[in-house]
């Protein structure tokens, strides 16, 4: 029997998750006075620089903010497998033209992202930005009533859907359903996967469905 796909369809941006409307003080400023406007604009700071932070440090984006692509794999057929484990990215000649040498090197880097896409923030993160980033994501959450967590839990009980199908359905139908989470955004891409990461959701976006 052919699986079949359910395609679950979100937008990133003031859906999934508020940074936008938090640094122009209009998220708290709905709530005619009862929510702080500047602590909502500050919360939002600390996000933002979480997200460059993270974007510049481990996801090459200072390098490659100006090739901007639409996902991950778009030159994947550029890249020839080469072992990464001692390639040194501050001095491969990377330069402003996307020629076929510069697209190469480019497809290494997306290769490097997907791989800590994957293995997500806990295996590249230190302990003190850990605890940073595990408090902002407390705050943000109790200062949205929620909102965080509550996005979350709606892209969770889209990816269980199947083991709560199965019931009523014979093994093989059941079993025969895929659930799939898909981002839109139009956003650039790689602040795009830091945000999935940083806002909890990257267990639940793969980098192939953003």
């Amino acid at each position: 029997m052919d699986q079949k796909m359910n395609v679950y369809v979100w937008d990133m941006d003031e859906t999934l998750i508020l940074l936008k409307s938090l640094l122009n003080g209009t998220y708290a400023g709905a709530f005619n006075g009862l929510k702080s406007v500047q602590n909502g604009i500050e919360i939002g700071k600390m996000w933002e620089n979480h997200i460059l932070q993270v974007c510049d440090s481990y996801f090459f984006y200072e390098q490659i903010e100006n090739f901007n692509q639409p996902y991950l794999d778009i030159l994947s057929h550029y890249d020839d497998g080469q072992d990464l484990s001692d390639y040194n990215f501050n001095q491969d000649g990377f330069g402003p033209l996307l020629d076929a040498s510069n697209k190469q090197k480019l497809a290494y880097r997306h290769r490097v992202i997907a791989q800590k896409y994957k293995q997500g923030l806990y295996s590249f993160l230190n302990q003190d930005m850990i605890k940073l980033w595990d408090d902002l994501y407390a705050l943000s959450d109790n200062f949205t009533d929620r909102w965080l967590s509550s996005a979350r839990a709606c892209l969770e009980q889209c990816v269980i859907r199947k083991r709560d199908m199965t019931p009523c359905l014979d093994s093989a139908d059941a079993n025969s359903h895929q659930h799939v989470n898909v981002l839109v955004t139009s956003g650039p891409l790689i602040p795009s996967l830091v945000k999935c990461l940083l806002y909890r959701l990257g267990d639940l976006i793969t980098c192939d469905n953003g």
